[in-house]
């Protein structure tokens, strides 16, 4: 029933901190890597759809530079001194590489030219010396939560081909949960990260406002809800990004986080959050798996207490007049702010409607953003004397394709993508940290079944220190 690329070669039975590692040993070189993982890519995505470009060539020019060098080709960190040296990495076509087009998934930038430079966050992973072989699939701009298009096939979940690997981050998921590679660049906005590990079976943290490198006019929006981040399918994986991601950056508006090496070894005060104040109906699958999640953590110690939401029933409607306004930015200004190419009239019928939907409701939005700027403190506040947050990353079980068509109309799409994602969105508009698990599983279906967990700002720590006991004690499930 699953999609799964195992060759029988080197990336069958390792994560990439141990590719990493065999790399530094000689065991293994980074052309030997990218070569395993273009032939993974090729065995696959005629079923998954997940590819955007390819840039085989290149990788392997790349990897033999690093094979040759033993450096980063330029990276800031020293010499062979990193844990991903060598290793392949995909990158969602949001991510703006050297040399490739930035398709963002709209005909709109159909006609764009190729980039002249990496963003901040690409170089920074180049810096890393990995290999980038291809870039994956993204539904435009990120403004659904299904990589789906209007007019050619969709991206299409592993586990079960039937049903959307989510988004927006959805291509890097699936390449992630096939066994391409075992890391993949994505962002988060309202759950771009989360909402496709829990659908593919991963680890997508959520890092805090400004914990990483950002992008370039991204502290210039009136909320910033975006982060960069990866999906990974082990907790070592996340752990290991982050603490070199560091070394790259580091702001010293939040505590130094460090390398996360040993699980939690004292019991923590979990607040359990299911019922939200909108539409939204859990699905009793979702909730029974939020139960055995609660009965896994109370095996191990932790005390749970279930909480009523901090977040009001207002913050779905200000959510998505924000959600509105980016499509409505982007309409109007997009050749300032995204290419000089980008074409208005390639937007889809929904991304039109959203940005019809903010211009008449222009006159709510300061007061909309007021009150979603105030999220970090209520979420804060909501948390009382607990240390974490868990609800599950999505209300129900991933949807079939079709369900979030991007060709339907706002009043039809965006109901459905709010009720379905109603646990994402705050911790973006708040900027805390928050990270799906994949502990739970639908047999019925063959899908995997994400848990939240949100924590204070700065506390990613505490959340991978959590999220290591949880692997050891659950081990997850993978495809192959």
């Amino acid at each position: 029933m699953g999609v799964h690329a195992d060759r029988g070669d080197i990336l069958s039975d390792h994560d990439a901190v141990a590719l990493g590692a065999l790399v530094a040993e000689g065991e293994v070189s980074p052309l030997e890597l990218v070569e395993a993982a273009i032939a993974r890519a090729e065995s696959v995505n005629d079923r998954i759809n997940a590819v955007v470009t390819r840039d085989y060539d290149r990788a392997r020019e790349y990897a033999r530079l690093l094979t040759a060098s033993g450096s980063g080709a330029g990276g800031s960190v020293a010499e062979g001194s990193g844990p991903f040296h060598g290793v392949p990495i995909l990158i969602k076509d949001m991510g703006v590489v050297a040399g490739l087009r930035t398709g963002f998934g709209s005909a709109s930038m159909a006609d764009s030219a190729p980039a002249t430079a990496d963003d901040a966050v690409v170089g920074m992973i180049r810096g890393f010396g990995m290999t980038m072989p291809a870039t994956t699939t993204t539904p435009e701009f990120g403004l659904t939560c299904s990589t789906e298009f209007p007019d050619t096939p969709p991206t299409r979940n592993p586990w079960n081909t039937a049903h959307t690997a989510a988004g927006s981050s959805g291509g890097s998921a699936a390449m992630v949960a096939a066994g391409v590679v075992p890391m993949a660049h994505g962002g988060d906005g309202g759950g771009s990260l989360r909402l496709p590990a829990s659908a593919c079976g991963l680890v997508g943290l959520k890092p805090s406002r400004h914990r990483l490198i950002g992008l370039e006019g991204d502290d210039k929006m009136p909320v910033e809800i975006g982060v960069p981040g990866v999906m990974t399918r082990t907790v070592r994986d996340t752990c290991a990004f982050m603490a070199e991601a560091e070394r790259h950056f580091h702001t010293p508006k939040l505590p130094p986080l460090g390398l996360v090496e040993r699980p939690i070894e004292r019991p923590l005060r979990v607040g359990v959050l299911i019922d939200v104040p909108t539409d939204a109906f859990v699905e009793p699958e979702v909730r029974s798996a939020a139960e055995a999640t609660i009965a896994l953590l109370e095996s191990l110690g932790h005390r749970v207490e279930r909480i009523e939401s901090p977040i009001g029933r207002q913050f779905e409607q200000d959510f998505i007049l924000y959600w509105a306004f980016l499509a409505l930015a982007l309409q109007r200004g997009g050749r300032k702010i995204i290419h000089r190419d980008f074409d208005p009239a390639g937007l889809s019928l929904f991304v039109a409607d959203l940005a019809a939907y903010a211009l008449r409701n222009m006159h709510r939005m300061p007061t909309a953003v007021r009150r979603l700027r105030r999220t970090t403190q209520v979420l804060t506040d909501g948390l009382g004397a607990n240390d974490v947050l868990l609800t599950p990353t999505a209300a129900r079980r991933t949807p079939e394709l079709g369900f979030f068509d991007i060709n339907q109309r706002f009043d039809e799409l965006m109901p459905k993508m709010a009720h379905w994602a109603c646990y994402t969105p705050m911790a973006n508009t708040s900027g805390l940290p928050a990270i799906s698990l994949p502990l739970a599983h639908d047999d019925e279906l063959n899908l995997p079944i994400g848990m939240q967990f949100v924590a204070r700002m700065g506390q990613e720590r505490l959340l991978l220190e959590l999220a290591l006991q949880l692997e050891a004690a659950q081990p997850f499930r993978r495809l192959g």
